[in-house]
């Protein structure tokens, strides 16, 4: 018997997955069960929402960006021996190609649960509903939601047409309710340690899910998984030497962070220590290394400035040779600047000459690959690296000369260097390349043992 298992899709984006994703994640973990969320594709803020209802941390299964193998292995690590995993897809449920939430069903041996949004039609949902379900016969679609049911009527008229020309099992059927809805801006929607379900949020949710959506049977769709998932193979390069100390920024304006990459790093040998850029004055100490990961430092632009001490002491830790590796947001702050879109610029740590300027309109989205021509803190060259990248900045970097270590399909420079410092706007998934957690790590050491404590002490004013 596999493991009980299902992927929440949906017709299209907006159509209200996320919401009954977190509500039936949510609803099943107030009955008791163990709950495993995972998100297919590169977002971060969706598993981020999971974890605030579940408890338990979001992993992404990205087939494009990781690989089967990668994927399968994290599916079967990470799925709980007693309870359910629930996957939310991404976009609609065929949108995406090889990234998309049907291949990540079909690698995964998933049952699809289609949420549909239904305002504005009636008996039409049944063809929607026909065409999903007959597109690839290859997918098993068990279940449909139907979402934002305006009236008893509409109701009525719903399901008489399902139930006419459609097999597919009814899951149920959800009024429209914008008490419950997650509220958006630039990058997508609050991320969940913002409690954006605030007050009674949650419980509201749930109440909605265990009213109008037959849970009992969504668990036997589950249950009722058929074949076990192949495991994959997927080596984590362990420790080859003594544990360093890696500095994580982690707070409201750096939080974008693939859990598997902490996790490739603890393998490999790093303790990591949280730090929050907005909130401390000192870096922890005894450090051997930096991570900068992505967020919203534009939204703290004014905070992340105020913090001089912050942003000296990060530059010094650059300039002493350390290894430190900034994504995106992480990379913005180490620029020279941020510039909102009042026009206001922020001094930041300044390790870079680049000025960043923030815009109204979404300035890059999409799958990367960098190869990696120069050899750097992560990679040897030669090496094809995997990623994603999603910014509403822009970053001028042709009139200043900095060395980058690798390029865009599309002939940008990225991976920007400077001594032992690498930082991009390409988040970086190590699904494909673990070496280059376990490179990361062995860059710490080496810094250590080039340089003693009391040289690193004066380099950094401690």
């Amino acid at each position: 018997m596999s493991q009980p298992a299902l992927l929440i899709a949906g017709t299209h984006s907006g159509c209200g997955k996320t919401t009954v994703t977190l509500g039936v994640m949510a609803a099943l973990a107030r009955r008791g069960l163990a709950v495993q969320p995972f998100k297919c594709g590169p977002d971060f803020i969706d598993p981020s929402l999971h974890r605030m209802v579940t408890g338990q941390v979001s992993r992404n299964l990205d087939v494009r960006m990781c690989g089967k193998d990668f994927v399968r292995a994290t599916f079967a690590r990470h799925s709980p021996a007693f309870g359910c995993s629930v996957v939310e897809g991404v976009m609609g449920l065929f949108d995406g190609g090889e990234g998309s939430a049907a291949t990540l069903a079909k690698t995964l041996n998933l049952p699809v649960i289609l949420v549909i949004d239904v305002r504005s039609a009636a008996e039409s949902v049944a063809a929607v509903v026909h065409g999903f379900a007959t597109l690839d016969p290859q997918l098993t679609l068990a279940g449909v939601v139907c979402n934002r049911i305006g009236s008893d009527k509409h109701r009525a008229m719903v399901a008489e047409a399902l139930q006419a020309h459609s097999q597919v099992p009814i899951i149920g059927f959800l009024p429209r309710r914008e008490e419950v809805s997650i509220p958006s801006r630039h990058l997508g929607l609050h991320m969940g340690d913002e409690h954006p379900l605030q007050g009674e949020g949650v419980g509201r949710l749930i109440d909605l899910i265990e009213t109008h959506l037959d849970l009992d049977l969504l668990l036997r769709i589950a249950s009722a998984r058929q074949g076990q998932t192949e495991t994959g193979t997927t080596v984590f390069p362990a420790a080859e030497g003594e544990r360093v100390r890696l500095g994580v920024a982690r707070d409201a304006a750096f939080c974008f962070y693939y859990e598997d990459n902490l996790d490739l790093l603890r393998t490999a040998g790093a303790d990591l220590i949280l730090f929050s850029p907005l909130e401390d004055r000192r870096l922890p100490a005894g450090l051997h290394g930096l991570y900068l990961g992505g967020g919203y430092p534009e939204l703290y632009a004014s905070s992340l400035s105020d913090n001089m001490a912050m942003r000296e002491q990060i530059r010094a830790f650059a300039e002493s040779g350390r290894p430190v590796y900034g994504e995106c947001g992480g990379f913005m702050y180490l620029c020279a600047s941020i510039t909102d879109l009042e026009g206001q610029r922020f001094p930041m740590a300044g390790l870079y000459p680049f000025p960043a300027r923030m815009q109204n309109h979404l300035r890059s989205l999409g799958y990367r690959q960098p190869v990696v021509e120069q050899e750097c803190l992560l990679a040897p060259a030669g090496t094809v690296l995997h990623g994603h990248e999603f910014h509403y900045s822009t970053i001028d970097t042709d009139a200043l000369a900095v060395p980058s270590a690798y390029l865009l399909e599309d002939g940008r420079p990225e991976g920007f260097v400077h001594k032992n410092t690498l930082a991009g706007y390409v988040h970086l998934h190590w699904g494909r390349t673990p070496e280059a957690a376990a490179r990361f790590v062995q860059a710490c050491r080496q810094a250590d043992s080039r340089m003693g404590s009391h040289q690193i002490a004066n380099n950094l004013n401690l």
